[in-house]
């Protein structure tokens, strides 16, 4: 499921004196209310985050399946809101802005067809995690032909209704209430691209959750991903402030353990068969409601990687597809139950 992210103006790592202070100021305002409630286990202090950050570490390949039942039940109570543009999905409504370029601008330079008018015609595109179909529909718009699927049943049912509004969507799109392990072996490298906006930072298994993107998309196929990164400023703004403090999203949206660094989404990506091409950090200004391009990536960042191509992997020294394959559809039977990961 999608999560909305909270991220300020002065986000790199040279950010002046006065960020340092107001976000001191904050943290000492929270920890004054923490001490209230004696049933709290947060981190109070920069320090003690720091030192509970160095010791955790993502639990790779532990689980069965991408998809997990504790994001399913947070996403399931916000199913109807998905088109309410001034309620908890607004900064997804407005990340569209920059993230629907992003990918038809990469797109088009990697292809020399061209169709005015709708330019990525004749690409398939799966988008994983689609909530309600903010995403689906401007990709559609553009000419492409989307597959949206979610495990969550209510927001399949939304996307739907949303887009039986427009005959031209209701051809372009479908939906599907199914997590990505359900639809591997249906759609062995079957789509040109997949997108997974503000996804990875839910799911369960993100080791399992690029296998299986690896073996539905086409050799060369594109890859684009956007999440938070795990640095102590997330902590600090996405959770603290953004769920704490000022309830901009519901408290307990993010999990700082499952957030992710480009670092390690990129040494995964490769592991795995990809090629990382773009890494660009992104900003949300909750001011103006707004996203733009930054040159840091300590906050939020989109990704976008290619698939090896047939020549490449079939030199491959590493295990042969058809064990991948096996290991993403062996999770079929429990993944509808839990959600692969956000919309």
């Amino acid at each position: 499921m999608f999560s909305i992210r909270l991220s300020f103006i002065y986000a790199d790592d040279h950010a002046d004196l006065s960020l340092q202070t107001g976000l001191r100021g904050i943290l000492q305002d929270y920890n004054r209310k923490i001490q209230l409630k004696s049933s709290s286990t947060l981190p109070v202090s920069l320090t003690g985050m720091k030192s509970n950050m160095l010791i955790v570490k993502r639990p790779f390949s532990t689980s069965h399946s991408s998809v997990d039942s504790k994001e399913m039940k947070k996403f399931q109570l916000l199913a109807h809101k998905w088109w309410d543009e001034e309620g908890e999905y607004a900064a997804l409504h407005s990340m569209n802005d920059i993230r629907v370029p992003f990918i038809r601008d990469t797109l088009l330079s990697m292809s020399s067809n061209y169709h005015p008018g709708n330019p990525l015609s004749g690409i398939k595109i799966l988008d994983v995690g689609c909530g309600g179909g903010l995403l689906s529909e401007p990709l559609g718009r553009l000419g492409a032909s989307v597959t949206g699927i979610d495990p969550v049943e209510d927001n399949i049912s939304t996307a739907d209704r949303h887009k039986s509004f427009d005959p031209v969507l209701a051809k372009r799109i479908q939906y599907k209430s199914s997590s990505l392990e359900e639809i591997v072996e249906e759609s062995m490298e079957t789509f040109d691209v997949i997108v997974a906006s503000e996804v990875v930072e839910h799911v369960a298994d993100l080791e399992m959750f690029i296998k299986c993107c690896s073996q539905v998309l086409k050799p060369e196929g594109s890859l684009f991903i956007t999440t938070i990164n795990k640095t102590q400023l997330s902590y600090v703004l996405g959770i603290v402030v953004a769920e704490k403090i000022m309830g901009i999203v519901p408290e307990g949206t993010h999990e700082w353990e499952k957030f992710v660094s480009p670092e390690e989404l990129e040494r995964l990506l490769e592991s795995n068969g990809f090629s990382v091409r773009t890494v660009n950090g992104m900003l949300y200004n909750p001011l103006s409601g707004s996203w733009g391009w930054m040159e840091s990536t300590s906050l939020n960042y989109a990704l976008h990687a290619v698939k090896s191509g047939a020549r490449a992997r079939s030199h491959a020294t590493d295990a042969p597809p058809e064990t991948d394959i096996q290991q993403c559809s062996a999770t079929a039977g429990t993944a509808g139950t839990v959600p692969d990961g956000t919309v």
